[in-house]
């Protein structure tokens, strides 16, 4: 099976927020500067996952994304249903 680039994105996205969890919200454009990536289209992905309760928001100067559920919780599968 292939994977768009939105599911291998989308992966990257969840994969890093997963590597930080409990440390506090990551920006999408750190997560963009650090694989070189479009913070813009990482954008784009992450608004599907925020609605289909995956991630969560965080306003603000320290603002970002986080995991709604632990790593655990989550499958790589239910990124790709999300996205694809």
């Amino acid at each position: 099976m292939k994977i768009s680039t939105k599911g291998r994105y989308g992966l990257t996205i969840m994969m890093e927020l997963a590597s930080k969890y409990g440390e506090g919200p990551t920006s999408l454009k750190s997560i963009a500067e650090k694989h070189q990536l479009s913070e813009h289209y990482l954008e784009q992905l992450v608004a599907p996952l925020r609605n289909s309760g995956l991630v969560k928001s965080i306003r603000g100067a320290y603002g970002g994304y986080i995991l709604s559920k632990t790593p655990e919780e989550i499958s790589s599968g239910d990124v790709i249903r999300v996205l694809e």
